[in-house]
Parts: C-alpha cells; structure tokens; sequence
C-alpha cells in the first residue's frame, strides 16, 4: 500500500495527468484539475455520488461494506494511504455504521451510490447507525474516539469504485441461501414420512448414474434423515403405490441442482472479495523474467458488477425452483385428495376449521413473489454518465432482489416444515425416522400442535426465526 501511495504521489509532483488523480470523473474524465483544488475535487466526488434512495442497508450488511472495501484498499493497488484502511477498520471495530441507502446503484463504475454513502462517514459527513441511534456521523465519530478522515488524491475515487454494496447484500443472501437449500432436505423428509412415501429414489446407485455433485449430496442427506423409520416399515410390504410424485421423490435432482447453483454463486463471491475491483489501478515496478516493469496507473474496468449480478440473478432463479418444490410438497400434506389419509388441510374438524388451508396460500403468494423477483437484473443496461458508462451490470438489484428472494423461501420452508410435523402427528403411534423425529421435536419446541385454528402467523415468524439462528443447523449439516 505505501509503495503504490508512493507511484502516486510521485506523478503527481511530475505533472502527469492521471485519471482519478487530476481530472474529472466520468464523462468529464478529458476536464485537468490544478493541484490546489485536489481535495476539493475528491470530497466533492464523495458528496455529488451520495445520492442514495430508499431504506438503509442492514447494520450487517453495511459491516460487510466495511470489511469489503477496506480488503480491497489492502491489495495494494488502489494508491491509497494505509489509514484509509484503518479507518475503516476502526469504525468496524467501534461499531459506526453509515447509513447506506439500498437503491441507486446501476452495478458500474461499481455501487457509486452506496460507496460514496461509506465514505461520507469516513469524512464525518452523513448519518450513521450508533449504539442503536441514528446520528450525525461526526458525533458519532467523535463519541467513538475517532477523527474525520481528510480525503488525498485519489483517495475518494478508490472508495468509490467497486462492487462492495453488492457482494455483501449478495454474499449475505447467499449464505442464507445454503442454509434454505439444505433445510429444505429436512422439510421434505419430513414431509415424505407424513406422506408415507419412499426413500427407494434415493438409493445411491440411482445417483452414482448421474454423478452432480449437489445431486449426490441431497440424496446421501435424505438417506441419512431416513434411517431407520416405523413409518416406513409399515407399509413397506402392502404399498399399492410404484412411485412418489415428483416434489417427493425427485428432491436429489431439484435440491441438488439448487446446491450446485448456490456453489457456482459462492465461488464467484470468493473470488470477487479478494479482487482489486478500484479504478484506475497502481501498478508498482518489479523485476521478473522479462526484465523490469515500470510503475504504471491503468484505467480498467475491474469495478464492473458482471460476475456476482450472474451469480445473483442464477442464485434468485434455483432458489424461486426450491420454493416451487417445497410449495407442491405442501398441497400434498394439506389436500384431502393427495394427502394419503391425513385429515383435509390437517385439521380434526375440517369444515368448522380451516386448519393449514392459508397457510398454503401464503406459501403460493410467496412464490409467485419470487418468480417476478427472479426475473434477472443482469440482462438489462441503461447507459450513464453521458453515455461514458454506456453498460452496467446492475448487480445491486440482482443482489437485493435475491435477499427477498431468500426471505420469502425462509417463511415457505418454515410452512412446510410447520404442516409436516403436524402431519406426522396423525401417523402416531407410529414412529418416523430418528432424524425427522429429532426434528419433530424440534419444531414442536416453537410450534404448537393445532389442534384448533388459531393465527399462524406468529407461528410461521417464530419458525422462521428459529431457522436464521441456526437452531435447525445441526439437521441441516
């Protein structure tokens, strides 16, 4: 980092014109800028891009901004002093958060947007979440023990250039995204027991002819869940039924093929957070096999979102397929004419009671939701900048429109789940596998049998609750 601050500073002295460093941004990139208008040029650069609209990104995500940018000020190629860094990290540590509008970035020169927000409270500028307020970031600084950052040549365009806002919405859907995509093995397990249907779909020589990695695994998951199951056992032998329907018995294919696609998405993300995604990038001399290379500063196009908005829209449309699995999966514990024997819409009083009915329908209007959400943000461009920035990727949007996309299959799985163990309740006395009932119980910690209508509402809240803290993750694994 010193050294590429260095280059910098000493291109400068020289008189070299330099994008970023003494000229405009953009479509003004041709307009030079005197040395004693520098740092004007570079707060004005973090003021007129911080133009952010909508609600604020979570604390979560606005850390993950945090840790993101200043990872890739630590590459070393961006020419920034090594207390940019620091800062960023302080104000980590000390728990200052800018508060960062969620809309306004079109993916290119990066989250222009949401970046210059950042940097706004690194300046002391702006607003910040602080100790559960919202206050101006130079009290909050200040409270915190930390000082306004003053911006140097192109220190305000390497806070701004990249795709930090995106990758960490997106990185935090994703992880959220896995744990959905494996519990929905749980929920379906489940549901196969309250369906009394088959693991023989599951045989491992059935997916060792069609070797997907992410096949393979959900399949050695079901069998695991399905060990050793009463259920089972008891209509093994007298079981006029050849085959499960689709949502039970080609879970492997489906779920596998989430997995695979959130594997896709995962590597791209680790890819990315360790990239030098600024603009322009330094370059500092080395000797190698072809003799020495100068010190350069080259003008790049690293900050363009392509990748993760690919990654997010492909996350977005398996996901809204998971959800559509899991959706037919609880027509059939709810529908008295697919539900092999249990009680129309699991209710002991179907008629006076509605029992599961709406929670269906929620569960529908849930994914009909995530199948407009998933229509992908990376296919569309609307040239700015004065046409200078003439395709973007609009990664943001894919980012954010995948974090409702996992909200909404959090509260579908959370349904499933919810109408599996209440169907497993009518199989008694006997007995499922010993995983699903491990996890019977476990829903049973949060959920109520319904034993009458009551609002499932809080119900479907508490599970999904349950879910994001990780109490269903030992299932999961």
């Amino acid at each position: 980092m010193t050294a590429s601050r260095a280059v910098v500073e000493r291109l400068l002295a020289e008189g070299a014109t330099v994008y970023g460093i003494n000229t405009g941004f953009g479509k003004l990139s041709e307009v030079s800028i005197p040395a004693e208008q520098l740092v004007d040029l570079q707060v004005n650069l973090v003021r007129s891009h911080a133009c952010g609209v909508g609600d604020s990104l979570t604390e979560a995500e606005i850390r993950g901004m945090l840790l993101l940018r200043a990872n890739v000020l630590a590459k070393g190629t961006s020419g920034t002093r090594v207390l940019v860094a620091k800062q960023l990290l302080a104000m980590l540590e000390k728990r200052v958060h800018p508060v960062i509008p969620a809309r306004g970035s079109v993916g290119a020169s990066g989250d222009l947007a949401p970046l210059a927000h950042l940097a706004l409270g690194l300046i002391g500028e702006g607003e910040v979440f602080y100790r559960g307020q919202r206050v101006s970031a130079k009290e909050a600084l200040h409270a915190a023990g930390l000082q306004p950052l003053t911006l140097a040549a192109k220190e305000g365009l390497a806070l701004l250039n990249g795709t930090q806002a995106m990758a960490a919405v997106g990185g935090l859907s994703l992880l959220r995204a896995e744990r959905v995509a494996r519990l929905a093995n749980l929920a379906g397990a489940m549901t196969l027991e309250a369906l009394k249907g088959t693991p023989v779909a599951f045989d491992a020589r059935i997916h060792a002819a069609r070797p997907h990695p992410g096949q393979q695994e959900v399949a050695r998951h079901l069998r695991t869940l399905l060990a050793d199951s009463e259920i089972r056992e008891s209509h093994r032998e007298h079981d006029p039924r050849v085959q499960d329907a689709y949502c039970l018995r080609c879970m492997p294919q489906v779920h596998g093929a989430v997995l695979d696609g959130l594997a896709h998405g995962r590597r791209v993300l680790e890819i990315e957070m360790g990239s030098a995604t600024d603009n322009p990038l330094v370059f500092v001399s080395e000797d190698n096999a072809d003799g020495a290379t100068p010190d350069e500063i080259l003008s790049g196009g690293n900050f363009h979102g392509a990748p993760l908005a690919h990654a997010f829209d492909y996350a977005a449309i398996v996901l809204t397929d998971l959800m559509s699995i899991c959706e037919r999966r609880i027509d059939r514990l709810v529908n008295p004419d697919l539900n092999e024997g249990l009680p129309p819409f699991l209710t002991p009083q179907a008629g006076v009671s509605s029992g599961y009915m709406i929670a269906h329908v929620a569960a529908a209007a849930l994914l009909t939701e995530a199948r407009v959400l998933s229509h992908p943000a990376s296919v569309d461009s609307v040239p700015t900048s004065g046409g200078k920035e003439d395709h973007v990727s609009m990664g943001m949007t894919a980012a954010w429109k995948l974090r409702q996309i996992v909200e909404n299959a959090e509260a579908v799985l959370a349904i499933e789940l919810m109408a599996a163990a209440e169907g497993l309740e009518y199989r008694r006395p006997l007995k499922p596998a010993v995983r699903v009932g491990e996890a019977w119980m476990q829903v049973r910690q949060v959920v109520a049998r319904l034993e009458r209508d009551r609002a499932l509402q809080p119900d479907i809240e508490h599970l999904r609750a349950a879910i994001l803290a990780g109490d269903f993750d030992d299932w999961v694994r």
